[in-house]
This record gives structure tokens, C-alpha cells and sequence, in this order.
């Protein structure tokens, strides 16, 4: 046994690594050879040249599997592929808005809003004014009331985004009235509307004879927009329906009326409830209104500004 330990011992650099193979063999033949048993165990001792996984840097690739660094480099090509294409459809999604807003799209929003502005504030000066009159909300619901402020942004905001915008002025605005404090509540940035405010009447504001008021009672259908005269909106919200009140109100000071020409342009449609009305919202009729002084065309203008809700339809439409 001696000699056979002293043998592996010069032949094996590691040192004592066949003496534990060597206790841990039992003999069945103690006339064997023993030292060329021995020799066999060397001969099993190979080395592959590798290093072992505790002579591995921790995070070296030599970690992970052929298999498994194959499916990650495909799940990388995957994750840039959809990068890429949802880059691409952004990039097409854009194109086709900047398609669809014309200019628009070459200015940011702050110029835009600038343009809008200045727009508004030459209607001051050359444009046509459309006065809403608020005297009569004294005699209105709640409820009414907060319908007309809504309305009251409704119009605002179409004549901010109109190509030839009217200059707006609300009569009868008295600071701490109920309309006062439903348009400030309702309407962000109310305050800063570029509109005329004021508590007096239009009555006293303009000369009579430039006042034309909008009432759909009024047997003149309006023909045109003189950018020389005032046009008036009664700022009344009245579900009861109380007829000609507006039309009572303009004669009582003998004022020019007219109306939007929904009976020269359109006819009733037939409906379920039977249902026709000229009388518009305020916003509506102004849609007409900004329509017209914009593409001078009645039939366009009032599809703008009548609803079908209403039972009316274009005579070439008409079923």
C-alpha cells in the first residue's frame, strides 16, 4: 500500500487526491495488483481544461446555457421589432393629423392662441358686435340659468375658433347676479374671455336704429350680416315656452327684428313626435350666424346651426 500511495502521490499534482480514492476502495482480491489498479484510477483523473464554476466571474455568460442566451437574444430582436413599430405608427398617426389640420399643425399652441387673440381683438374694432341680453334671467329658474351659462360658453367658444369672429358683448351682466356667479362657477378662465361685460342695456349703448334683434317670432327673414349693425340675442332660457316675449320686448322700442330664414331654406321632416321648432339655443343660432358672415350661404349655415332634433331638414334633403 506504501508504495502504491508514494506513486500516486509523484504522479498527481493535486497531492492526496487518490489517497481518498484509495481508502474508499475495497478489495476483493488481496492477490491482485494492487499498483496496477492504481494506475487505472490515474488514467480516469482528466483534465478537461475548464475551470471549475467557482473560478467563474458571478454575471459571466459562461453561466448560462447555448439555449438559453439564444432565446434571449431572439426575445431582444422581438422587443426592438415592436419599438420600432409602434415608433412608426406614431410617426404615421402624426403625418395624418398634420394632414388633416392643413397649417395648422407648422404652429405651436401658445401661437395659435395668439393668432386666435389678435383675431378677436380686430372684430372689435371692424367686425359685427352680438349682444346677448341678460335682463330677463330675473325671471328664470336655476336650472334655467345654469342652461344659459353653458350656452354662453357654447357661443364664446365657436366664435374664438371662427375664421371671422363677432365681437361678443353681454348687456345686463350685473357683478353678483345669479347668471354673473353661474358663469364664473361653470366656465374656467370665464373672467379672461376676450368679451365686453357690462350691467347697463344695449339700448343705451348703441343707437337705436343699428340695433337689430334676433327673434324667431319676426315675420323678416334675415338676408345678410351688415358688419355695421348690432345684433341682439334675447339671453333667455324658458322651458315653459312663453311665446313672443323677445318679439314684445324689441317692439315695445320699436327695434328691427329679423329672423334666421329656416322657412325660406328648409321644410319639416316627418318624425315620430311630430315635432318642429325655429326656436335655437343662443349658441345655435349663432353657429348660423358665424356660418354665414364666414361662407355667405344660407343652407350651409343652417345646417350648421339647426339640429335635426329640431324637425327640419334642407329642402334638397327632404324626404
Amino acid at each position: 500500500m506504501k508504495h502504491a500511495e508514494n506513486d500516486t502521490e509523484e504522479s498527481d499534482p493535486v497531492g492526496g487526491a487518490d489517497e481518498q480514492w484509495e481508502c474508499e476502495v475495497t478489495w476483493q482480491d488481496d492477490g491482485g495488483d494492487r499498483e496496477s489498479v492504481c494506475e487505472s484510477f490515474q488514467l480516469l483523473q482528466i483534465d478537461t481544461g475548464c475551470d471549475t464554476p467557482k473560478d467563474l466571474p458571478v454575471g459571466s455568460e459562461k453561466w448560462y446555457s447555448k439555449n438559453v442566451l439564444r432565446k434571449q437574444r431572439h426575445w431582444e430582436k422581438i422587443v426592438t421589432a415592436k419599438k420600432k413599430k409602434r415608433k412608426q405608427e406614431k410617426e404615421r398617426r402624426k403625418a395624418k393629423h398634420a394632414e388633416d389640420k392643413g397649417v395648422a399643425h407648422q404652429h405651436s399652441k401658445r401661437v395659435l392662441k395668439a393668432i386666435a387673440k389678435e383675431r378677436l381683438l380686430a372684430a372689435k374694432e371692424a367686425a359685427p358686435w352680438l349682444c346677448i341680453d341678460l335682463s330677463m334671467t330675473s325671471h328664470m329658474t336655476q336650472k334655467e340659468i345654469s342652461r344659459l351659462a353653458a350656452q354662453i360658453r357654447r357661443l364664446y367658444g365657436s366664435n374664438k375658433k371662427a375664421g371671422k369672429p363677432f365681437w361678443i358683448c353681454l348687456t345686463g351682466f350685473v357683478a353678483g347676479s345669479p347668471i354673473s356667479e353661474e358663469c364664473l362657477r361653470m366656465n374656467d378662465g370665464f373672467s379672461n374671455y376676450l368679451m365686453d361685460t357690462t350691467p347697463e342695456s344695449y339700448l343705451d349703448l348703441f343707437p337705436l336704429e343699428t340695433i337689430v334683434y334676433l327673434t324667431p317670432d319676426s315675420e323678416n327673414a334675415l338676408q345678410d350680416i351688415d358688419p355695421h349693425r348690432v345684433y341682439v340675442l334675447g339671453g333667455l332660457v324658458d322651458e315653459s315656452i312663453q311665446k313672443k316675449l323677445t318679439l314684445q320686448k324689441a317692439q315695445e322700442h320699436s327695434l328691427q327684428t329679423a329672423r334666421l330664414p329656416i322657412a325660406e331654406y328648409m321644410v319639416k321632416n316627418t318624425n315620430v313626435k311630430n315635432y318642429h321648432s325655429e326656436t335655437l339655443a343662443i349658441n345655435q343660432v349663432f353657429d348660423a350666424l358665424s356660418t354665414y358672415y364666414e361662407t355667405q350661404n344660407w343652407p350651409e349655415a343652417l345646417k350648421a346651426g339647426v339640429p335635426p332634433g329640431k324637425g327640419y331638414v334642407l329642402q334638397e334633403t327632404a324626404l
